[in-house]
Formats: structure tokens, C-alpha cells, sequence
């Protein structure tokens, strides 16, 4: 009788075990998802955030292109990002 109680504590056990591995993966993956969109919505934070200075020596500013130019860097980065992501499995 004591062996099955044993042998019944151990499968619990593993069980118990395995379904902590399962909702830690699952976090993980939660936190990778979060990371890439996080890294994604940096660029764009980021080019703006320096535009948004207003310098008055910045060579964009006096190109006949310079928006269309900044606006397709930030959607090529972040195009990139997403496809590496992507690739990568985090998205």
C-alpha cells in the first residue's frame, strides 16, 4: 500500500513539475513577443524623438526629398525588424 501512495506522489510530482515548465514556456514566449514589438516601435520612437528637437543644421531638413527619405528608412528598419523577428520565430 505505502509503494502505490509512493509511486502515485511521484507521478503528481512530474506532473506538477511539468505544467510549471509548460507556463514558464509560455511566458517566455510572451516575453519574446513583447521584446520584438518593444525593439520594433523603438525606431521609429527614436528618429522621431531626434527630429523632434527641431536642429537647425540637420542636411535633411534642406533636401527636396528629406521627409519621404526619413519616413522610408523608419518603414525599411522597421520592416526588417519584423521580418528577423519573424524568422527567428519571436513573432
Amino acid at each position: 500500500m505505502q509503494e502505490k501512495i509512493d509511486s502515485s506522489r511521484e507521478v503528481l510530482a512530474f506532473a506538477f513539475e511539468a505544467s510549471l515548465l509548460v507556463g514558464q514556456s509560455q511566458e517566455t514566449a510572451i516575453a519574446k513577443r513583447l521584446a520584438s514589438w518593444a525593439a520594433i516601435l523603438a525606431v521609429p520612437t527614436a528618429i522621431a524623438g531626434i527630429y523632434g528637437m527641431n536642429f537647425k543644421n540637420m542636411p535633411e531638413l534642406e533636401m527636396q526629398f528629406g521627409y519621404h527619405t526619413v519616413m522610408f528608412a523608419i518603414f525599411a528598419l522597421c520592416g526588417i525588424l519584423y521580418w528577423r523577428f519573424r524568422k527567428n520565430g519571436w513573432l
